[in-house]
């Protein structure tokens, strides 16, 4: 499955802590965009969906959710309750996040620019697409 649990460096004192995140250093690629999710419902469920060309790092700076992951074959939760540690979420794979604590905050860095087109929203078309990229190999 590609996704990958990345821990951060973190440079500290007695006056708190400091973690830098760097493209093509300790996020595996060019970050286009940035963005941040919070005031999420407790019992939300957000994402539901897949990016065929789309790599993200997912760091939840506060608080603390839980992610399923699931590349067709295999699913995986991961449970993300620190700032020292982002989540690789590579191509092609189903997310969703869920158990959100009411403090919980998710910065999320992307190598693409937003592109609504680039989103499968449904689940059965998510395994359709596997099966062609499969066929056109």
């Amino acid at each position: 499955m590609n996704y990958q649990l990345l821990t951060f460096k973190v440079m500290g004192d007695e006056l708190g802590n400091l973690i830098s995140l760097e493209e093509n250093r300790n996020i595996p690629f060019n970050i286009k965009r940035v963005y941040y999710i919070y005031g999420t419902k407790t019992d939300a469920i957000r994402g539901r969906h897949s990016h065929p060309k789309l790599n993200q790092v997912v760091v939840c700076v506060r608080g603390a959710c839980k992610f399923l992951l699931d590349d067709g074959k295999i699913k995986k939760v991961i449970k993300l309750n620190s700032p020292e540690q982002g989540l690789f979420i590579g191509e092609n794979i189903w997310r969703e996040m869920s158990e959100f604590t009411p403090d919980c905050v998710l910065m999320v860095l992307a190598n693409e620019f937003y592109n609504e087109d680039e989103y499968i929203r449904d689940y059965q078309q998510f395994k359709e697409s596997l099966s062609n990229d499969k066929k056109n190999y």
